[in-house]
């Protein structure tokens, strides 16, 4: 069986924008094979092949029993799979490494032809494996540390769905899963969850680590960042035409008057919940969310850093299936049900209440929003203006955007702007409101070569995350048995 290819799940943190970088570490190739005894047991090669794991180290077997065993007079032995390197009592076979040599040609990656490029690459993917091995099994002996079925499933299904959507029919679909080695679709499934399932593992890990502290960043030195730039620099391409902007984003303020009567709903919601009404049943009534709203109210897993400072406070402080009171944050009121609790992580549903804003407050938003604009073009300072007017629930600027991604409401009204001009006020839905925008050009970039310079200080962030992982890995192959044979 040879799989489109192992999930690599980034934990060695390879740039997103650089591409993969290389992996670290010098491994010899094994010579020698487990085999099966055709004389002896019935010829099943997806089974025998299933059962390498369990017999993969001679070591698991007792003495007596090797001793014992007689090979028969005639050879009828054939390999079934290569042991290549031990990790605790986990082998790491010829077959693994050959998958994802299978998955990086498939994915277009241009390999060496000649043997010593070609056993290079292959003591790197060992190497690698070892390494993913090495954190999954630190995982797995953290009791605190859970990966169940319903999540995987859930993220089995979804890349199903999409691998899925690339094919116009059934058959060709499952000839093009047999082309990639997979008998039938049941087949990739399993081996997509199992590839997942290690996958969450991994990133679980690395995230309670940083949680407690344990994975500080490891300042690169300014030759290791330029010795990475110039190794990826092939990979780059083009760096597309972008924007910068700064901007005062102003909302309507609802009156004390509908924020204490949005207040006492929430009160008395809060009140039915907990006699025990259901919570995904109460969000789909009464929540004003329209991005959780049919979906119970539910955000999913998030880290923290993701929702406003109000929410969070109150989110990770919750038990389990505990009912919030009511939290007041610059989009309205939440009712907060925590449903599961990882390291770094909570799942959660909420109930998003919004104060009536009445007209006379809509129209005072904009008359602001213009009077700003006014005193920008008049040569206010532009600081100081969006320290007093600005919404804190929006961001505040955005720096080389490109200008292809911009969204439809920037595009349309910043057109070809140039640096410094301040375009004329626009608006922005936002939860079934509006809120109005005073946007200044700060800059822009035509398309060219990548430099440097452009990237200097994501690969400072993102190699110093791989280093400190990487000095990990190496505490772990140091407390732990790994064999490597040659």
């Amino acid at each position: 069986m040879m799989p489109p290819g192992r999930v690599t799940i980034g934990l060695l943190l390879a740039l997103i924008l650089l591409g993969p970088s290389a992996g670290a570490g010098v491994v010899a190739q094994d010579s020698s094979n487990v085999t099966v005894d055709s004389s002896r047991v019935p010829v099943d090669t997806a089974a025998a092949t299933a059962a390498i794991p369990a017999i993969a180290s001679p070591d698991t077997i007792p003495v007596a029993t090797r001793e014992a065993v007689v090979p028969p007079a005639t050879d009828t032995t054939f390999m079934v799979d290569r042991v290549l390197a031990v990790v605790g009592n986990r082998p790491v076979l010829a077959s693994q490494v050959e998958e994802e040599v299978f998955s990086r040609e498939s994915q277009g990656a241009k390999l060496p032809t000649d043997p010593d490029g070609i056993r290079a690459v292959r003591l790197q993917i060992v190497s690698s494996i070892i390494d993913e091995e090495l954190l999954v099994q630190q995982a797995q002996r953290d009791t605190a540390i859970k990966v169940t079925d319903e999540e995987i499933a859930s993220g089995v299904e979804e890349q199903v769905r999409k691998v899925r959507g690339n094919f116009t029919s059934e058959v060709d679909y499952r000839a093009e899963l047999q082309k990639a080695g997979f008998q039938t679709p049941e087949e990739y499934r399993r081996w997509l969850s199992d590839q997942q399932r290690r996958a969450a593992f991994q990133n679980r890990l690395v995230e309670k680590l940083r949680s407690d502290g344990k994975l500080k960043p490891v300042a690169p030195t300014e030759k290791e960042m330029r010795q990475f730039f110039d190794e990826q620099k092939a990979t780059l391409g083009k760096r597309p035409a972008t924007l910068s902007f700064r901007q005062v984003v102003i909302s309507p303020k609802p009156s004390p008057e509908a924020k204490a009567h949005t207040k006492a709903r929430a009160d008395s919601i809060v009140l039915e919940l907990r006699r025990g009404a259901d919570f995904a049943t109460a969000a789909r009534r009464f929540s004003q969310d329209p991005g959780s709203k049919e979906q119970g109210g539910s955000l999913n897993w998030f880290r923290r850093g993701v929702m406003v400072p109000e929410f969070e406070r109150v989110a990770f402080g919750l038990k389990p299936g505990v009912v919030s009171d009511p939290v007041e944050s610059p989009f309205g009121f939440h009712i907060i049900q925590v449903e599961r609790v990882q390291p770094a992580e909570v799942q959660a549903r909420h109930i998003l209440l919004l104060p009536e804003i009445d007209s006379a407050h809509v129209k005072s938003a904009r008359s602001a929003a213009e009077s700003v604009r006014r005193a920008l073009e008049a040569g206010a300072s532009f600081d100081s203006l969006q320290r007093i007017y600005h919404d804190a629930s929006a961001e505040r600027e955005a720096d080389n955007v490109p200008i292809t991604k911009l969204p439809e409401n920037y595009a349309k009204v910043i057109g070809a702007a140039d640096s410094g001009t301040v375009v004329p006020v626009f608006t922005l839905p936002a939860g079934g409101r509006e809120q109005f925008v005073v946007l200044q050009v700060a800059g822009r970039r035509p398309e060219g070569e990548v430099q440097y310079e452009d990237v200097r200080d994501r690969i400072r962030d993102q190699l110093g995350q791989q280093l400190a992982i990487r000095r990990y890995i190496d505490r772990l192959r140091k407390a732990t048995y790994v064999e490597i044979r040659s």
